[in-house]
Parts: C-alpha cells; structure tokens; sequence
C-alpha cells in the first residue's frame, strides 16, 4: 500500500502517519509545500525510532505522484465523497490519498478524480477526524482484504 500526504502541516500528524505505514509495510509519499522541515523534532519524535523502516518518497507536486504511478489505483480521502471507504476492494499496490489538516483535499483534484473519492462515515455536524486516525482507518480496512499479508 501507499500513503500520499498532500501538502501536510502539522509534523506530529505525519510522523505518527510514518509509525503506521513502518509497523504496516506501507511506502509514505511527501506531496510540497509541507508545513515542517523533515529535519522537525516534533516529527521525528512522533515517528519514534521507526523511521528507518519507512520508504518515504518526496514529490514536488501531486501530478508528479500521478506520472510516476499511473498504472495503479488512487483513492481519494474527504469528507465531501458519497462512497465510503469500506465500499473500495483495495488492492495491494493502491495509493491512499489524503490532504492537509486545515483544508483536505483541493477541490480540483476532488472533481477530477470524483469516482474515486471515499470517505471515513461520522455524525454530520463533527466536520472530520484527526488526519492520522484516518490514515489508519483506511489502510487497515485494506490490509484487512487483503488478509493482513506480510504482517503478523
């Protein structure tokens, strides 16, 4: 699996998104402008002593993520989707894309990718959950069809 940060923020956000993909064998990808220096206290110590088990990729854009990987699957996280993310039958090599903290995902790519786009079911008047926890929500329901493969 790979996760996709599209511009993070808050460094406690990513490294504890960089602990989940070290404990899961999932490949993180860096989308700039980040919000925090990969060099951030606050993010290595949210990813503890995990980084080395983490493939991260940086990327200057997201068009880029799209060229480089273009023959898999993208999966667009946001609040504004009508399919949930438990409708999806991942595939092992699917990327899982979620925005920045203050703003989700840019509406354009939300349209142009709008049969793609999933969300994580909550009450309608809380606006959305913690960027971390939705990260693990959703790889795990795809390791989970996927029968937890590689992990024990």
């Amino acid at each position: 699996m790979h996760i996709v940060l599209v511009e993070p923020e808050i460094p406690g956000n990513t490294g504890n998104i960089a602990r989940l993909c070290a404990a899961t064998n999932t490949e993180l990808h860096l989308v700039k402008p980040l919000g925090f220096s990969i060099e951030d206290k606050y993010l290595k110590r949210a990813g503890l002593d995990y980084w080395n088990l983490v493939k991260v990729h940086s990327h200057e854009n997201f068009a880029e993520v799209i060229e480089l990987y273009k023959e898999h699957n993208f999966y667009f996280n946001t609040t504004k989707a009508d399919q949930h993310y438990s409708d999806i039958q991942f595939k092992a090599d699917d990327f899982l894309v979620f925005g920045k903290e203050t703003a989700g995902l840019p509406e354009q790519l939300l349209i142009e990718h709008k049969e793609n786009c999933i969300r994580i079911p909550m009450v309608s008047d809380a606006r959305s959950l913690n960027l971390s926890n939705s990260a693990a929500i959703v790889v795990y329901e795809a390791l989970r069809q996927q029968q937890f493969v590689g992990l024990k």
